[in-house]
This record gives C-alpha cells, structure tokens and sequence, in this order.
C-alpha cells in the first residue's frame, strides 16, 4: 500500500491535534447562511404578543425565523414589512397577508403565569386558503422559551414540507484551545442553533469522536486523560460517565448499535487495528475484523443489522459492509466504495438508503453522499479539508468539521446541496461534529 495513503488513514484513529490554533473569548456559536436558496417559500412570522410590564424574556418569532431561514426553504418576511401585527386568530385578516404575497403565516403569544411560569401560544395559517394548519399551547419555565420556539419551527416545518423538523435537536462537538504553551479540549452540546452551549467535560489531553446513543441521553467519546486512548461512555444530564474501553494500544471511534446494547469500535488490543463490538450490560467483546490491514470508524445501519467501516485492505482508505447478527459478524466484509481514491469515515442516512463519507476524488477532501442502491456518488459540500460528517435525523441535511483560513469550523450543507451554513467559534477550532437523534 501506499505510504500516503498508509499516513491518510491513520490520521483517522490517532490524535493528530498539535498544530490546532488558538482562540479568544467565551464560546459563543455564529451561523452563517453562506448559500441560500431562490424560490425559498414565503412566509411571515409575526412577534408574539406579550402584555407584561417587564420586558420580553425572549423573541420567539425571531427564533422561529432563523430556524426556517436557515432551512433554506422558507424566506421570512423582514419584520418591517409586516403588515399588521396580530397575536390572536380572530385578528388576522387574510387580504392584509394576500397583498405582501406571502403563503403562510404564523402568530402567536406569550403569557406571564406566575412565578418563572410561562403559557406560549401560537397559530399556522394558509394565507390563500384562509384557514388554520396547526396550533399549539405550550407551559414552560424561562430556560425552556428557546426550546419551545425550535418546537414551534420543528410543526411549521413539517406542516409544510411533510419532512421532520430538527430544530429542537443538539450537535455535540469537539473544541480545542491553546494559550501560551498549554491547550485545553473541551467537549460540549448546544441546540442545534448553537445556544444553550453546555460543556460536558474539560481535560488536557485531547477528546475525540463523540457519538450520541440513541435515546439522545448519552454521549460515548474518546479521552487521553490517562496518557493513552480509551472510550467513555457519559451522561449528558447527570455528567455521570463510566470507561467502558482501556485496553492496551488504540481505542478509538464507538458507534452505538440502534437498540442501544452494543458498542462497535477501533481496537489494537491484539496488535493491528480492527473493529470490535461491546455489549454494554454483560461486557462482552466480539471481534468483527481480523484483517492486517487498518479497519477503523464503524457504523451502524439504521436497522441494526450490519456496520460499514473504513479500511486500507485494498491498497487505499476505502468503505466496507459487513453483516452483523446477535452474536456478531454473520458473513464476510464486502467493499462498496468505488470511486474516488479515498473514501472514509462513513455513515449511514436515517432510512439506510445513503451514505455520507469523506470522499477525496481530486485535490481536496469532500464530503460526499452516496446511494447504496445504485451506487451514484454525489459531492455536498465541495471543501478542502472536510471530515466527521453526519446526517441530520430527517436526513436533510449533513453537518461535518472543515477548515477556514487556518481555523476549524462546522458546517451544515443540504443533501440536495440548495443550502449551506457556517457554524463559528469565537474561541479555539471547533471539530468533531455529530448530531443528535431525534
């Protein structure tokens, strides 16, 4: 094998962190629409109504906006353009709405009930035809508002599209400071709009591949706090964690089973790096690949019943598939990545019918989705240095880690590639992305 390609794939499991740069200021995430769509649907989102002395807890229907602007498919109407401001359904004259041409409308209002008690209510109408979509009543503290207006975005959303919403969902992630001589790693969760930013651990030593279980209550991740690699598996909540992998050599890359009873992941305890399944109540340990090559970054299909992973075995980084039973691998791997000359950390899309991979096809490392029925390759996000990628539950959209000007940073591109946005730290390179489930 080739010795470039031998060094590629080993950037995969080792932690490569040293030439990471520094930041400044408190974490604060910024999102950037840096491709939008034309013909987005227009759509207006009036300020809801709020009768309280003191000032407003929180702009819902700017949250709303943002989250649906964000989508690429909605274009809300500027808030200086509205023509009216109604916050009750008996109030919404529909011509008033006809003439600034927009196809739905979305009111609202918040009540003050006591004490950090709050009642949110809000209504979806069809402009055209006159008549109400959806409506809601919600009963919240203060710290939920946000939570629900990304609720709200994820009923509109679905309302008018038939797809789910992933407003309301997290991303997990990776970020690495250096001051002086020193660097620090964090590893935190946000809203999936990059607020109510919550670190879920600190260390030293690098932390790498989070991965959320499939009840979104958990993370399992890598950590060298011990001056060597091992899987922890930790409570989002609670910050509750256990080691769940510390053998000697590498332990890299877990992947939860569906169910949430397995772990696959990299090990070298027997000398080579192959993938191995843990089952998480009775501990045991099966080993899936025997190969000399480098077989790292498994993934589990939606239907729990087999794993792709990235392995070397033929000469370059490539994806494999191998079916999994309940005691293990139940055939052989078989290669389904073809083109390209490097093809790797692969997952699979919420239905199993694509894959998203890092895909190197000429000089750059792209991010890629590949459909697994006729083996079409299609480029998402055309970067230079793209890694980690993931789908988002509705499968609509693909966040993944790149690089601008010397600084990493997560994006977030539309699988039909119609959108794209940037997601910035103020503070240090943010790496190692991965969305939560629904």
């Amino acid at each position: 094998m080739r010795a470039t390609n031998r060094v590629l794939l080993l950037k995969l499991i080792l932690p490569l962190w040293a030439l990471l740069l520094a930041g400044t200021a408190q974490a604060a995430l910024t999102i950037e629409i840096t491709k939008g769509v034309k013909g987005a649907l227009p759509i207006a989102i009036v300020p809801f109504g709020w009768s309280a002395p003191s000032a407003v807890p929180e702009k819902m229907a700017g949250i709303v906006a943002a989250d649906l602007a964000r989508s690429g498919y909605f274009a809300p109407l500027p808030e200086g353009d509205l023509p009216s401001r109604p916050d009750e359904p008996s109030a919404v004259r529909f011509a008033d709405w006809r003439m600034v041409r927009v196809d739905n409308l979305v009111i609202g209002k918040l009540e003050l009930l006591g004490p950090d008690s709050y009642q949110v209510k809000f209504h979806l109408f069809d402009v055209y035809k006159g008549k109400s979509l959806a409506g809601y009543s919600y009963r919240t503290n203060r710290r939920g508002l946000r939570r629900v207006a990304h609720q709200i975005s994820d009923i509109v959303y679905e309302q008018l599209t038939g797809k789910k919403g992933v407003f309301s969902t997290s991303i997990a992630y990776v970020t690495t400071v250096r001051r002086g001589g020193s660097t620090s790693y964090s590893l935190s969760v946000a809203d999936a709009d990059g607020h109510n930013e919550q670190i879920i651990l600190e260390s030293r030593q690098p932390l790498m591949s989070p991965a959320w279980s499939p009840d979104g209550k958990k993370l399992a991740y890598v950590s060298f706090e011990t001056g060597r690699s091992a899987i922890y598996v930790q409570n989002v909540e609670t910050a509750q964690r256990t080691r769940i992998a510390g053998f000697k050599g590498i332990n890299s890359a877990p992947a939860w089973s569906p169910d949430g009873r397995r772990l696959a992941f990299t090990s070298s305890r027997s000398g080579n790096a192959d993938i191995y399944l843990l089952d998480l109540a009775s501990r045991k340990l099966t080993r899936v690949t025997t190969s000399r090559a480098i077989d790292t970054e498994a993934a589990w299909s939606p239907d729990g019943g087999s794993i792709v992973f990235t392995s070397d075995r033929g000469g370059s980084p490539q994806i494999y598939r191998v079916a999994i039973g309940p005691s293990g691998p139940t055939g052989k791997p078989r290669r389904i990545t073809y083109e390209g000359r490097y093809n790797a950390r692969a997952s699979f899309s919420p239905d199993g019918s694509r894959l998203v991979m890092v895909h190197r096809g000429g000089a750059g490392f792209q991010i890629a989705v590949q459909d697994l029925r006729g083996g079409q390759v299609s480029i998402v996000a055309d970067t230079r240095l793209g890694e980690s990628p993931s789908f988002a539950p509705n499968g609509d959209m693909v966040l993944y880690a790149t690089e601008i000007r010397g600084k990493g940073v997560l994006e977030a591109a539309s699988v039909d590639t119609r959108t794209r946005q940037r997601l910035g730290f103020a503070r240090g390179d943010v790496r190692e992305p991965a969305w939560s489930p629904l």
